[in-house]
């Protein structure tokens, strides 16, 4: 009998509506039936992705026993981490100060008042029925102890909280954040830390935009240090295993240090942030060094293959883009990306298959279970009309298998995310395709998502979900739609910016340049998230600045860019201790250095000069420089776009700074002299 996660718009809540657990949805109710029981609340908190929240759920949550055990001695919550952050946060904070880690499934044992008095993580069946039993007979017991800890969890969780702030960060600030990246870097396989080794996607785009600014038109054999550690990281990450070789997109992490075996999970957010990056690494053309022409190659294909990716199998019919895709199919985690020696020769036959064998580095130990390999592509092919070939018929052959489960929520900062890639790669790689995809999720989002000004954070099958966005809901849809207006100048979506950076502005402030993840009318829990550091995606707060700072250069509104400058008033600090955990705010550091450079393209739109206009500044702009277009005949109430006309009739771009711009031009050699002027 289904529990009352059945009119869940989560799929990660409808996974478990037939558990034999009582489960609540988040809400007061379930903790006004706790206090009518006068019984702990335990609440499980994962996502749909995620393979260890499936092993408890299939060991404890899908066993009678356990669930009997359960429904006896608390009210049961399961919270959905992606479609409530906030709750997450709060709980992992907790979970983090009473075990000193974290990780999913989070279980958390709590007063009826929410606070919690025991944390942890994945427990197998055994020892999570007798922790149930054991906190059942302290509630008994001891409860005045258990009541005890929770205040003082709440307490020292929920105290007011000063984070150390000074001016925006410097040019000194950010070499430092370099020379910092420099000792942690791995200099054999790229990336930063053992394992597990997660993809940085936010440094990437710092280390590109630092490297512009010292040393813009440096070859291969000169390249800075930030270009070093961002090109090295990006090639071996895209020839290892962590990459999917044959059907594109990224993998969450990869276990080990070489990028060899990921955890299968594929998430939209990842996907977004790599795809930008890939795509702003080869941007620009390259010298006559094979290498480095060989390179941008690889970082094209990889960038094209992402985005088709995205389009193929994280596309709703509705026009959004789902959230990820599990790492399990058939009750296994990766089986549907690897393969044996035999299984190659199968599809392939004897010749190719062992061709692809040596090529994709799958051999009769594997590399991962029972044999299997995950396919990694360590050096080019000799013959790409060979190797289009076998991947083509691997893949035809990998859509015969069982394929992952998707999450098909659309979280609204993560399409964000999406949009402002789309956009970009869409316009300098001249896919116009990827351009219409992101309008369509630009629209959806707002049309979903967005009422009164205030958004929701999800959405499935165009339904809204019940929960509000937060900081990085605001921001990151605010920068896809600037970047999408930057591509498409349609003035609509600048409009729209601005009404949900207002909302950030009025409803986020922490009264000293911060910013809350939550807002200031949303569910009040015992403490109220402020993160500044990144995560998987950007914090909030920079994705703020971020958002703010463009903004403020298409409308010259001081409002804006005082605020952003605000934000990354912790950027000096991060810079120097932990510059690992900040590439959203150290990237948006190195834009505040240019200006940021705004640039107008005024001309007709689809003219090929005025698209030629476009790509220019998206190719030789340095990064963080906002990008508007209009055909010159009105603005459509963008300040930048006033009064900018074609000049003599042609296609004119006008580069500025703080609306200050240099002379018209209307030549792509011309703008990009300009562009690349110191």
């Amino acid at each position: 009998m289904p529990n009352r996660l059945s009119d869940a718009t989560s799929p990660y809540l409808l996974q478990h509506a037939d558990n034999p657990v009582e489960w609540w949805p988040w809400g007061e109710e379930a903790f006004a039936e706790a206090r009518r029981r006068d019984v702990p609340v335990l609440i499980s908190v994962g996502y749909a992705a995620c393979h260890w929240c499936h092993v408890m759920a299939h060991e404890s949550f899908e066993d009678l026993a356990t669930a009997s055990r359960m429904n006896a001695l608390f009210v049961n919550i399961k919270v959905d981490r992606e479609e409530r952050p906030d709750v997450d946060a709060v709980y992992m904070e907790a979970t983090q100060a009473m075990t000193g880690q974290g990780g999913w499934p989070m279980t958390v044992f709590a007063t009826p008042d929410g606070a919690p008095f025991y944390c942890g993580t994945y427990f197998p069946r055994d020892h999570f029925q007798r922790l149930c039993e054991g906190v059942a007979a302290a509630w008994r017991d001891k409860r005045a102890d258990l009541l005890d800890q929770g205040k003082r969890v709440v307490e020292a969780l929920g105290a007011p909280r000063r984070l150390a702030t000074s001016p925006p960060p410097t040019a000194a600030d950010l070499d430092l954040a370099v020379q910092a990246l420099i000792r942690d870097y791995d200099a054999v396989n790229g990336g930063y830390g053992d394992e597990p080794k997660f993809p940085p996607s936010m440094l990437l785009s710092f280390l590109i935009a630092q490297h512009e600014r010292t040393f813009p038109f440096q070859s291969a054999d000169e390249a800075t240090p930030a270009a070093l550690m961002a090109g090295g990281t990006a090639v071996a990450m895209a020839r290892g295993g962590m990459y999917d070789q044959i059907g594109g997109g990224f993998a969450r992490y990869s276990v080990d240090s070489g990028w060899v075996v990921p955890h299968f999970e594929k998430m939209l957010y990842d996907n977004a942030l790599l795809l930008r990056a890939y795509t702003r690494l080869a941007r620009r053309p390259v010298g006559t060094d094979p290498a480095e022409a060989g390179e941008r190659a690889l970082l094209l294909r990889v960038a094209q293959e992402t985005a088709d990716w995205i389009l193929r199998d994280l596309r709703t019919p509705e026009g959004g883009f789902a959230s990820a895709l599990d790492a399990d199919s058939e009750g296994e985690e990766g089986t549907y990306y690897v393969w044996t020696p035999a299984q190659l020769t199968e599809v392939l036959g004897e010749e190719d298959g062992a061709w692809a064998a040596h090529l994709f580095g799958v051999g009769e130990q594997g590399t991962f279970e029972r044999g299997s390999s995950v396919l990694q592509l360590r050096e080019d092919p000799d013959d790409p009309e060979r190797y289009d070939r076998v991947r083509a018929a691997l893949l035809a052959a990998r859509e015969d298998r069982v394929p992952p489960a998707r999450d098909d929520k659309v979280v609204a900062s993560w399409n964000g995310l999406a949009i402002a890639a789309l956009a970009e790669a869409g316009a300098l790689l001249e896919r116009p395709a990827w351009i219409r995809a992101a309008r369509e999720t630009a629209d959806l989002v707002l049309g979903t998502h967005l009422r009164y000004g205030r958004l929701v954070r999800t959405s499935r099958d165009g339904r809204p979900g019940p929960s509000a966005g937060v900081l990085e809901d605001y921001a990151n849809l605010a920068e896809g739609l600037i970047a999408l207006h930057g591509v498409t100048g349609e003035a609509r979506y600048v409009r729209e910016a601005g009404g949900l950076l207002d909302t950030v502005l009025e409803h986020f402030g922490d009264g000293e340049g911060g910013f809350y993840d939550t807002a200031d009318d949303a569910e009040k829990l015992f403490s109220r998230p402020q993160d500044p550091t990144d995560n998987a995606t950007p914090s909030g707060r920079f994705a703020a600045a971020s958002a703010l700072l463009s903004y403020a250069a298409l409308t010259g509104s001081e409002r804006h860019r005082n605020a952003a400058e605000g934000a990354l008033s912790v950027v000096p600090l991060l810079a120097e201790k932990a510059p690992r955990f900040a590439g959203w705010g150290l990237a948006t550091g190195e834009a505040l250095l240019t200006g940021p450079r705004a640039v107008a393209v005024v001309g007709e739109p689809g003219v090929p000069e005025t698209e030629e206009l476009v790509r220019t500044v998206l190719r030789w702009a340095p990064l963080g420089t906002v990008l508007s277009r209009g055909d010159g005949a009105e603005s459509g109430g963008v300040p930048l776009l006033e009064h900018r006309t074609p000049l003599e009739g042609k296609p004119t771009a006008y580069v500025c700074e703080g609306f200050v711009c240099k002379l018209p031009v209307t030549t792509p050699e011309d703008l990009r002299a300009q562009l690349t002027a110191d």
